[in-house]
């Protein structure tokens, strides 16, 4: 049954749930150890996502819980400036932000990151903090596999605000996003995060993310395995070679990826190939088009060194004709 309250119009775009944490990028390629000064950036794949809906223009709301301490009073500042609604961010001066530290590559690999997130104030979060009438009040949910790995209670807090949205009939996109190190298993991370995607209309697994989960050997197998479990359009992406898309109403289709010159750093790419899907769909763009936006913003996110000085303004994107 469809909760009385989705009969009023939303107010803004996208609510997400999700843990900001200071990304603290090192000075110089090498061991993180070996550094000699860092530069500070905001990370976490929630607001990385946040960040970039808002750049492309959508009336974003983030919820989440800080500390009062100097690189909380930096993260909620950051994501203010992006003109991100952070009203349903608590700031606990009890409780401790997250942090963590990335190392510089410069060929391309997975940089080294050392995460200093344990009983921070996100983790903290639960069912209560799920406020339904403030979620009730936008169009689309966007959650990903990291925030409910972080705790048992945020794993909670995650399920309860799908449910409300769907119960609500709004759209809701689940990018997987996995953290295996998070969960206490690989059994429990996979029985979870499939439960998760059973819960979304639209599921944005990884390539390599999505055999893990699946067990399916192809991207077709893993897209029919998540539209099996209920989703309407499943975008597994692939890397350099694009994305394969699956869906209700528009059938299977594959969209090459963007050439890159130089890789510079992969971290966030995901990311935002979800804020280009995400923002296409919301604009009511095809499902080819927003997985073109998608990959074209995933590639340019490899070329710079943090999580969001790839993620495009509107301008750019229009420039780009996407």
């Amino acid at each position: 049954m469809t909760d009385a309250s989705s009969a009023f119009a939303p107010s803004f775009d996208v609510a997400l749930f999700g843990e900001a944490m200071l990304l603290l990028v090192a000075d110089r390629p090498g061991p993180i150890e070996d550094a000699a000064a860092f530069h500070k950036r905001t990370a976490g794949a929630e607001t990385n996502v946040a960040i970039g809906l808002a750049r492309l223009g959508l009336k974003v709301g983030w919820a989440s819980r800080l500390g009062t301490d100097s690189m909380g009073r930096s993260l909620i500042a950051s994501m203010k400036a992006e003109g991100i609604d952070c009203s349903h961010v608590i700031c606990d001066a009890s409780q401790r932000t997250g942090f963590q530290f990335k190392g510089r590559v410069t060929d391309g690999s997975d940089p080294p990151v050392e995460y200093h997130r344990k009983g921070s104030a996100a983790s903290h979060m639960g069912p209560q903090d799920v406020d339904e009438a403030w979620l009730r009040s936008a169009r689309h949910l966007h959650a990903t596999g990291v925030f409910p790995a972080i705790s048992d209670t945020s794993l909670q807090a995650a399920i309860k605000s799908m449910e409300v949205m769907r119960a609500a009939g709004r759209t809701i996109s689940f990018d997987t996003n996995l953290r295996p190190t998070l969960w206490p298993s690989t059994e429990v991370m996979r029985h979870w995060i499939n439960h998760l995607a059973a819960l979304a209309d639209w599921v944005l697994p990884g390539i390599e993310e999505g055999l893990l989960l699946t067990g399916e050997s192809t991207a077709e197998g893993i897209a029919h395995f998540y539209r099996k479990l209920g989703a309407k359009l499943v975008v597994v992406k692939l890397g350099a070679a694009g994305a394969y898309y699956d869906g209700l109403d528009c059938g299977t289709g594959h969209v090459d990826g963007f050439p890159v010159e130089k890789v510079v750093d992969t971290v966030g790419a995901g990311d935002g190939f979800a804020a280009g899907v995400v923002s296409a769909l919301l604009e009511g763009k095809s499902v080819p088009e927003a997985v073109r936006r998608g990959a074209w913003i995933g590639a340019r996110a490899v070329q710079v060194l943090g999580d969001t000085e790839g993620l495009p303004t509107r301008a750019e994107l229009e420039a780009a004709g996407l």
